[in-house]
């Protein structure tokens, strides 16, 4: 299994608009990011978790030409508001792609992007997708995929397992039950949005206290603000914790 990071960065990304603070005026290309998400594939499947603003950049980028599924985390502006740009791979691949999310997810994209599921005039393109609500465990193209229950602040929303793998961002607090589920394994990225506490998200010291009570072999630490310089701050991090970067391309043992 393959996991590429799309985008490392916050809602705002880094540079942030009007700002000229170290980080973002930094030439480290490992400090320019987009908005988080990443892109999973094994074999010849391949899932999106999240459509950004960003997503036409990172779908140029990452060459992407084919998506077996979409994966929700939930529907703030900075993990959906890129889905229109699915069009384009429902033409490449001549068909809809299915798009899973929790029952709060499904009813926000209904409403928000109203325009796809109501009959309109020929011409302009709108994406095919067919929305189908997570379950605990489902299957994309025969891959199991686990659900994992989280809050971003007072918000339920969905971090999701793949294999020895598991993506949980924009996180501020992950239920007993599913700290069970991300037991043994090999990676997790998780949401850290900047070194002090904050109310929707892990600060570092949250999400370092996960780390310690999961033992993940490696941690890639990811929705990272202006206030983390990659080169600096990455220094005083524990050996088996990393940033993320955009770009970064993870292998995943069986």
């Amino acid at each position: 299994m393959r996991i590429t990071f799309l985008g490392s960065g916050t809602s705002h990304g880094v540079p942030m608009i009007g700002c000229s603070c170290a980080v973002c005026c930094s030439d480290d290309p490992r400090d320019k990011r987009l908005r988080p998400s990443i892109l999973v594939e094994e074999g010849d499947r391949t899932i999106l978790v999240d459509t950004t603003p960003d997503l036409r950049t990172q779908a140029l980028r990452a060459h992407l030409c084919r998506l077996d599924a979409v994966l929700i985390t939930h529907t703030h502006a900075d993990h959906i508001f890129g889905l229109d740009e699915l069009r384009r791979l429902n033409h490449l691949m001549g068909a809809e792609i299915p798009v899973y999310g929790d029952a709060g997810a499904l009813k926000d994209i209904r409403r928000i992007f109203e325009y796809i599921f109501v009959p309109t005039q020929m011409g302009g393109g709108k994406p095919r997708i067919r929305l189908i609500e997570a379950t605990e465990r489902f299957l994309v193209q025969d891959l199991p995929v686990q659900a994992i229950p989280v809050l971003h602040g007072a918000l339920p929303i969905l971090g999701y397992r793949f294999g020895n793998a598991a993506y949980v961002t924009d996180v501020s607090c992950i239920p007993p039950t599913s700290l069970q589920r991300l037991q043994g394994l090999d990676v997790l990225i998780l949401d850290s949005v900047h070194p002090a506490p904050h109310p929707t998200h892990l600060g570092l010291q949250e999400a370092l206290a996960v780390v310690d009570a999961l033992q993940p072999r490696r941690t890639f630490l990811t929705h990272l603000s202006h206030l983390y310089s990659h080169a600096t701050e990455e220094t005083i991090l524990p050996a088996h914790v990393r940033f993320a970067y955009d770009g970064l391309i993870l292998e995943i043992a069986d």
